[in-house]
């Protein structure tokens, strides 16, 4: 029955549909969030932030967002975190959307390598609520140190997350034994984040709780179930279709792509799997015409799910070890072999962006609904056309698969993995609207 509320109370969020259409300020508002969850993207993609990095930055940036809401609003549901913020009286003169802004722009400023970028950012906003919203000088004051007040909470929560003590474990090294992973051309990079799985979560009970089956084990035998696996990337890789590469480029999302002109080496700059599905998010918020509170709480929601995903996902991805495609083929079929996509470097199973994709798809059909059509036009900024979907459910299973035909996964780690992230989807949307 609690949940019950909980979904009612949601409801009346996003039941504002039709007025939130007619109000002008309303959708400059939600404008301005997507906006400067985009300068959030940035930076990252400045910082070359990889992906389960990335969901850590999202998360705590659109936790302050939140918290500056819900504190000065109190319209938004309790998320029964496990941390409480401590009381916080907003100006008697409040303004939610800059407090929102400010504060994630702040956070992330603390959190982010080159978060100092978003300085910028901070005082356009400071200058937009001044002279299109016509706050004085003190009135701006006091919603900053009120905004500050609220980030320096949130970021004391990061601060004991235990992402800082990531740099005092013992450097990982490449198993020698046959069928693990080890770096690939053209970087050779060393393994990114073998201790993510020590990162506290928001809502799972711990890193391992919903491990996925056991992958294929790795075989030199041609008729094994492995040796297929590993056949079928290599043949389709040759006979790939014009969708297909286009499905492959538009779900890449790797941010340590990189390209060779003679000796120089060029970074191709692309968004993480946790940017491209903001992205969607924003998307659909734009396109419905929420509330900015209740845009504020699905970007939240989306982004705590998107955490803690990829903490079960890094928990498998260094507990099985697995070779990548690129490897194994070169190894045993076809020394010359290259995919699509350049192959990211950690290890194969479960492949992140299916596990991602899945989790962020169980919440975001659970606030719009199955069957909420959209147009998909998150991949434009870096040089590729939108793409049509029916559903978000639609969504993540492309992802999932173009991740075979980039030949940079084999296919039981795209269906394991959407397995994995739809269990901590439907496990992290209930725990988040119901007390433990």
């Amino acid at each position: 029955m609690k949940l019950r509320r909980y979904f009612a109370l949601l409801g009346i969020l996003l039941s504002i549909t039709s007025f939130a259409q007619k109000n002008d300020r309303r959708h400059e508002d939600v404008q301005l969030l997507t906006d400067h969850v985009f300068n959030l993207s940035e930076v990252m993609l400045h910082d070359v932030a990889n992906p389960p990095a990335a969901s850590r930055f999202y998360a705590y940036a659109m936790l302050g967002a939140y918290e500056a809401s819900a504190m000065s609003q109190g319209t938004l549901p309790d998320l029964h975190l496990r941390w409480k913020m401590s009381a916080a009286t907003a100006p008697a003169k409040g303004n939610t959307a800059f407090c929102s802004l400010y504060t994630m722009l702040e956070v992330g400023r603390q959190l982010m390598p080159s978060g100092y970028l978003l300085e910028e950012k901070q005082k356009k906003l400071i200058q937009y609520f001044k002279t299109k919203r016509k706050l004085s000088t003190s009135q701006v004051t006091g919603l900053v140190t009120y905004s500050q007040g609220i980030a320096a909470q949130v970021v004391a929560l990061a601060r004991a997350d235990h992402y800082n003590q990531l740099s005092t474990y013992t450097r990982y090294k490449p198993q020698k034994e046959e069928g693990h992973w080890f770096p690939t051309p053209p970087e050779y990079m060393a393994a990114v984040e073998p201790q993510w799985k020590t990162i506290v979560p928001f809502f799972l009970d711990s890193a391992a709780q919903f491990a996925p089956a056991q992958p294929t084990p790795y075989s030199k035998d041609t008729t094994s179930a492995f040796y297929r696996q590993m056949k079928e990337v290599y043949v389709t890789g040759q006979h790939l279709t014009i969708e297909q590469r286009a499905i492959a480029s538009f779900w890449d999302c790797n941010p340590f792509a990189v390209s060779y002109s003679g000796h120089m080496a060029i970074g191709l700059k692309k968004i993480s799997p946790g940017g491209h599905w903001m992205g969607i998010t924003g998307i659909a918020c734009r396109q419905t015409g929420v509330s900015l509170d209740s845009a504020i709480l699905i970007h939240t929601v989306v982004a705590l799910t998107l955490h803690d995903a990829f903490i079960s996902c890094w928990q498998e991805k260094y507990g099985s070890d697995r070779i990548r495609p690129e490897a194994a083929i070169n190894k045993l079929m076809d020394p010359a072999w290259r995919p699509l996509l350049q192959t990211p470097p950690f290890p194969e199973y479960t492949s992140g962006h299916s596990v991602a994709s899945a989790a962020v798809a169980v919440v975001l059909t659970r606030f719009f609904g199955d069957g909420f059509a959209y147009t998909d036009s998150s991949e434009i900024f870096f040089g590729l056309p939108e793409r049509k979907f029916t559903s978000f459910q639609q969504a993540a299973e492309e992802a999932a698969i173009s991740r075979l035909y980039g030949g940079i996964h084999f296919r039981d780690a795209c269906e394991q993995g959407a397995i994995q992230g739809k269990k901590v989807g439907d496990f992290v949307w209930t725990r988040m609207f119901t007390k433990k």
